[in-house]
């Protein structure tokens, strides 16, 4: 029988997967499979909604986004369109911001360790509105909500198609719209592209333009960069070109820049910046516009206003209520008449003057008027908008008309209150020292004016005449006037106090007469003698003024032939002369041929004519011999000369006013005015009146010796016997 064996199979079959494992398996399918089915169906639009709450949260704005998009990658781009965010609740206009479209590359791995890295944005169209707001809200750029840590992310590139900016302040005039588009980068190493700028508009009511470019404003991100701008604006008849650096654009606290400023008047600088400043002719100026929080600082600029040359350094300090103004300006050659705007009169128009279309006007409205002092009221507004202190300091002064040398003024201005001290010229080889006080605090300035003028030299102060060669001495005298008005006429029109001058020892040239024309020098013939040299003793005239009218006090010019006493009044309210100039030769010879000199008119258009009818010297003649004398202020002016005393003391009134007056009068047979309560002259009138009618002109002269003699007892006898002659 066969033999059969059995063999067993030890190879062992893969265990079937327990219930557990199965589950996991099947789980991890579905969520694979899942990913699959998120990633094809799955539309980024979706998170439309979440960012947009996320962005109004941060805002406190409602923000609209049209649609997203982000494509993955190391660098993702996250893609919208139609974005906007609303304005301020407070703001009746549209949106703030509007886009059609923006683009945004962000680094991923960045991205995941907490860090922003943004390596380019491009805006399309994009257009923003920045307004502000009334004295209840601040500008719509300021948000109600806490926009986070401050923490800027790190950016590199921007690029802008089409962009607009668009600022608005109606309470302060203003309405500018600014096309924005990036331009090249003007360096292969320079990734961001500046931005190109053109606007234009209205500020504060101008017409307004701005061209230029900026660094990008991806720059702003780092603070340590300093930002480049270079843009040319313009605001009405202003004109500036600003270029350089912004350390802190965002905080634009500080920056360094170069500014070059100009336009037709810098009085029209007061609306731009609230800087308060005199009208002036055109000018130009270029220096370094520095800014340090509320202190900006215009410093070692240079260039001209009118046809001066100006330079130095201005600041404005905004801390306190009212801005602070400091300067400290220098002029190599600075022409006067470019001061006329300081007293509200415009300066020359002449040839090779300048002035801008306004001054022309107001120039020839001035000559087209009859009167000469400015009229134009101060601003009151203006003085009392800012405080200041300015010093002005100018090496040469250009004045045809005047031979001024020199300028040092120093003028403070505080809670409306202006002090001019000092405002000194330097003229003809002497000078003129000043303080000026205006006090505009009320709605009618108060005014006060303190001058002297100390040896100004008779030849240098006419230096293209013929008197410059014929005449010497030195001049000097004080002003101390107060008045009350808004305008340098007003002021004067409504002034009282005191006006003096005077010379001591000198000669002058009857070619003296020149000074004033030809028809002057006619009518002023009969005052000198022969065309020559005349020896001055003593020159001066001593005011009193009240309301605006010069009166006089005391008025002569004496030589050692002739002595011419004067009177009237001068009206600064209505710009008027009245003024008789009454010669006393000295010589019997020449006693009858003098006619007085009647000095009237305007300030404007003077008249000088003999007057006949006043050589009887009737009425005016009665001069009190106690107020012919200058006081003992106006002396204290005079230079009488190396090693000399002047002939303008008692000695002189002894000596010349006196007894020639004395003479006139007894000629006009009015001997009680002399005779009464002045023993010493009575025995003169007695002596006269004795006298035969046939030898008056002998017998005068004899009287005139007695009166020397009894009335100049104190005089030595060298003095007593010149007395009244050559």
């Amino acid at each position: 029988m066969a033999r059969v064996n059995n063999v067993t199979d030890t190879s062992a079959a893969p265990p079937s997967p327990t219930p557990r494992r199965r589950r996991w398996l099947v789980g991890l399918a579905i969520v694979a499979a899942a990913v699959v089915i998120f990633v094809l169906v799955f539309q980024w639009n979706w998170l439309r909604g979440p960012v947009e709450r996320v962005v109004s949260a941060k805002t406190g704005r409602e923000f609209h986004l049209g649609y997203l998009d982000v494509k993955l990658g190391r660098t993702t781009t996250v893609r919208g369109n139609r974005l906007s965010l609303a304005n301020a609740a407070w703001s009746k206009r549209g949106p703030m911001a509007e886009l059609n479209s923006a683009e945004i590359d962000v680094e991923l791995w960045p991205l995941l360790r907490g860090k922003v890295r943004l390596p380019e944005i491009r805006l399309d169209h994009p257009t923003v509105l920045l307004e502000a707001g009334d004295d209840t809200h601040p500008g719509n750029w300021v948000f109600d909500q806490d926009d986070g840590d401050g923490t800027m992310p790190r950016l590199g590139r921007l690029l802008v198609n089409n962009g607009r900016l668009q600022y608005i302040d109606a309470a302060n005039r203003s309405n500018v719209d600014v096309a924005i588009n990036s331009l090249a980068p003007p360096s292969s190493d320079q990734r961001a592209a500046p931005i190109g700028i053109d606007g234009k508009g209205r500020w504060k009511g101008y017409p307004f333009t701005l061209k230029g470019n900026t660094a990008s404003p991806l720059e702003l991100s780092q603070s340590e960069h300093p930002f480049r701008i270079d843009l040319r604006g313009s605001a009405g008849a202003t004109r500036t070109h600003v270029r350089g650096t912004l350390t802190n654009p965002f905080q634009f606290q500080v920056f360094d820049l170069q500014m070059a400023l100009s336009g037709q008047d810098m009085q029209d600088l007061y609306p731009l910046t609230g800087v308060a400043m005199p009208s002036t002719p055109p000018y130009k100026l270029d220096g370094h516009l520095r800014r340090n929080g509320q202190l900006w600082r215009y410093e070692k600029f240079t260039g001209t206003a009118g046809d001066s040359d100006l330079s130095g350094t201005a600041e404005v300090d905004l801390r306190n209520k009212r801005p602070f103004l400091r300067a400290d300006l220098a002029s190599k050659r600075l022409d006067f008449d470019d001061l006329a705007g300081f007293v509200g009169a415009p300066p020359k128009t002449g040839a090779n003057e300048s002035a801008n279309a306004e001054q022309k006007k107001q120039a020839a409205q001035l000559a087209a008027s009859a009167r000469v002092l400015p009229s134009t009221p101060y601003d009151l507004s203006k003085l009392r908008a800012m405080d200041a202190q300015v010093r002005w300091r100018a090496q040469r002064i250009n004045a045809p008309s005047w031979p001024l040398d020199d300028m040092d003024a120093s003028l403070t201005l505080k809670d409306g209150l202006l002090q001019l001290d000092p405002l000194n010229f330097g003229v003809a080889g002497g000078d003129i020292r000043s303080t000026i006080r205006m006090d505009a605090r009320n709605e009618v300035i108060t005014t006060q004016l303190k001058a002297g003028l100390r040896g100004i030299r008779l030849d240098q102060l006419f230096p293209d005449t013929a008197l410059a060669k014929q005449a010497s001495g030195a001049i000097g005298g004080e002003f101390d006037l107060r008045g009350r008005g808004n305008s340098i006429g007003a002021m004067l029109g409504t002034a009282d106090g005191t006006i003096g001058v005077g010379m001591g020892r000198g000669h002058v040239g009857n070619l003296i007469m020149e000074l004033a024309g030809l028809d002057i020098a006619e009518s002023l013939k009969y005052l000198v003698t022969k065309d020559r040299q005349i020896p001055v003793r003593c020159i001066f005239g001593d005011f009193g003024v009240q309301d605006g009218l010069m009166q006089s006090r005391a008025l002569a010019f004496d030589s050692t032939d002739t002595i011419i006493i004067g009177e009237g009044s001068i009206s600064l309210k209505d710009e008027t002369l009245d003024l008789l100039l009454r010669p006393r030769p000295k010589d019997r010879s020449i006693l009858s041929l003098r006619s007085p000199l009647r000095i009237g008119g305007s300030f404007k258009d003077p008249t000088f004519r003999p007057d006949f009818k006043a050589l009887g010297l009737r009425g005016a003649l009665a001069v009190g011999l106690g107020m012919i004398a200058p006081p003992a202020a106006l002396l204290a002016t005079f230079e009488p000369g190396p090693g000399k005393d002047s002939d303008c003391g008692g000695s002189w009134r002894c000596k010349s006013l006196q007894l020639i007056d004395i003479a006139l009068l007894v000629l006009d047979h009015r001997l009680d005015q002399i005779a009464d309560g002045n023993h010493a002259l009575h025995a003169a009138v007695v002596d006269y009146r004795q006298m035969p009618e046939a030898s008056i002109g002998h017998q005068l002269h004899a009287a005139l010796h007695r009166i020397r003699r009894r009335h100049c007892h104190h005089l030595g006898t060298h003095d007593v016997g010149n007395a009244g002659g050559r």
